[in-house]
């Protein structure tokens, strides 16, 4: 089997983003009053993934995709916490909606009603009410909901505990993913996302939060951003600050996915880092649409580049499948209740 553990629900129906215009017309005009979200039909939300998520999945024998909000609009930086709850919750909702319709292809994860240094109450609440109600099997956890000024506390700081204690007792993982940018220095896709991912992986390293949180699990999106690559800089630097080497410090709960889209790219992840670390994910008609010239093939097509690489059966089992299911066990409560 072969799951993908990052996909957006990037295709949603039109009437999600006129019901988010809405509440952005109403941040700057409270007079307009509460937005609703108009009727969305279940042959609508059919509509915007059979010709879209699902055709990719058959063209790519990808079986199952742990799909979640789009990550670019889940919008931290607005600080109205009604407004942030409403969102998601409309998100979440529609999420779930689409993954009740075809449950054998996509598992739901949740966006989280955060906004800049807000209460993590409503976040907890609305991750008790996605687990435990709708049945998800994760969440999306933003480190900068001001949305690219970073004036939250890092993810070691005591602000975040109470949300990595709910999702401990909830058992389900959580990928740190940052939204869309608000700094004009940083490029949502190319700059912004990566930063976060790399910058992340410094704070926990930094850190000890897995001493006290040693279930703990947290999922690094996009490769790892530049921590591959720059491996022996961040060995050398838990070295100095006299912090313990990363692979007992760090990877027993890190994990990074595969939405790497070029082939040596691929090749230097799965070298350097241990493959019970990483979990196959493409973030498919995510952040790079359209075909690579080169190859044919969608830019998101990390499939390709994982087979690529020629791993070993268990090797490759453990990235396609058997890690997924470790990371995320009510993933992996839902595929043996089908009989997978």
């Amino acid at each position: 089997m072969i799951i993908d553990c990052h996909g957006h629900y990037t295709t949603e129906p039109p009437q999600l983003g006129r019901f988010r215009s809405r509440q952005l017309d109403e941040v700057a005009d409270p007079a307009l009053g509460r937005a609703a979200l108009e009727d969305i039909t279940d042959a609508e939300i059919r509509d915007s993934l059979e010709g879209n998520q699902l055709r990719v999945m058959a063209d790519r024998g990808i079986d199952m995709v742990v799909f979640s909000p789009r990550a670019s609009a889940m919008g931290h930086h607005v600080a109205d916490p009604d407004i942030a709850v409403a969102w998601a919750q409309a998100s979440n909702d529609l999420v779930a909606r689409a993954c009740a319709l075809y449950p054998s292809r996509f598992a739901p994860v949740c966006q989280l009603p955060q906004t800049p240094d807000g209460s993590l109450a409503t976040c907890i609440r609305e991750l008790r009410r996605c687990v435990e109600t709708l049945g998800f099997v994760g969440a999306n956890l933003n480190p900068d909901p001001s949305g690219g000024y970073w004036t939250s506390k890092p993810l070691t700081d005591p602000y975040w505990f109470a949300l990595f204690d709910a999702l401990v007792e909830l058992d389900v993982p959580a990928m740190i993913h940052v939204s869309g940018t608000c700094n004009p220095n940083f490029h949502a896709l190319g700059a912004h996302y990566l930063n976060a991912d790399t910058t992340a992986f410094m704070q926990l390293l930094e850190g000890d939060l897995f001493a006290r949180y040693p279930t703990l699990r947290l999922v690094i999106p996009h490769g790892g951003g530049a921590v591959p690559y720059h491996w022996g800089r961040y060995k050398g630097l838990a070295a100095r600050m006299g912090r313990p080497p990363i692979e007992g410090h760090l990877m027993g709960n890190v994990y990074f996915d595969t939405c790497v889209y070029h082939q040596a790219g691929m090749d230097l992840l799965l070298k350097v880092v241990d493959h019970k670390n990483l979990i196959f994910g493409s973030e498919m008609l995510g952040a790079v649409r359209g075909d690579n010239p080169e190859t044919g093939s969608g830019w998101d097509d990390t499939r390709r580049y994982v087979d690529g690489v020629k791993l070993s059966g268990d090797v490759r089992s453990d990235v396609y499948e058997r890690n997924a299911r470790r990371v995320y066990p009510r993933l992996d409560a839902l595929l043996r209740s089908q009989g997978r």
